[in-house]
């Protein structure tokens, strides 16, 4: 199967969204000190408006703030499809809000004080991930944007060699003669990049496009 490679490289980036300037500060020194890049915004405003969203990386965010709290801020992020990784910074007594925003999607929390040992390994590490995320959606997004280069011919082949169809039998399924299921499969195997039935049903399964069950002809 061809390689469909992965998104130009972009330096990770942690984002810090805390009203109180003195967290700001000693969160972005402790990170820039672990030679981890970061920036920092004084309300969620600031960031929607500021952020570039094409960096990977993670969001610190406090859930406390004026104006748009972080559970705001959060809700606003999943309204946009942002994939940004959520780290909250809770007070006292904010656990519970917590709780609610891991149910959401966020990714983990730290309780006020932060422990800089401790928020540097998270951060890292839901940075790393982060990355890998957007390298695995730009590979599928490259697979279907090949899938989409085929005929609908091709695509009806491709599917039915994919469920492990002989070239005779796709022929008869399709009502055309065999050598066309044979023109039609060279050429979306060339398209897709893939040498056999089951790498053609590897290719189709991860991009969504299986023949449904209710489609394949009875034995």
């Amino acid at each position: 199967m061809l390689d469909f490679g992965s998104p130009p490289a972009l330096q990770p980036l942690a984002r810090i969204v805390d009203d109180d300037e003195t967290v700001r500060r000693s969160t972005v020194f402790n990170l820039r000190m672990a030679g981890i890049e970061s920036i920092a915004f004084e309300s969620a405003e600031e960031f929607l408006e500021r952020d570039d969203n094409r960096r990977p990386g993670v969001l610190i965010l406090d859930v406390r703030m004026p104006g748009m709290s972080g559970l705001e801020l959060q809700d606003e992020l999943l309204r946009r499809g942002n994939d940004l990784p959520i780290l909250f910074l809770t007070g006292h007594g904010d656990v519970a809000m917590a709780v609610m925003a891991l149910k959401k999607g966020a990714a983990d929390f730290c309780e006020k004080p932060v422990d800089p040992a401790q928020l540097r390994e998270k951060v890292r590490r839901l940075s790393e991930a982060h990355i890998e995320t957007r390298r695995e959606a730009f590979r599928i997004r490259m697979m279907k944007g090949a899938f989409e280069t085929l005929t609908d011919r091709e695509k009806e082949v491709i599917r039915c060699v994919a469920d492990d169809r002989l070239n005779k039998v796709i022929a008869f399924d399709l009502g055309i003669q065999e050598h066309t299921v044979k023109i039609h499969r060279a050429n979306a195997c060339r398209k897709l990049g893939v040498r056999s039935a089951l790498e053609a049903h590897e290719f189709l399964r991860q991009i969504g496009e299986l023949l449904p069950e209710a489609e394949k002809p009875s034995e």
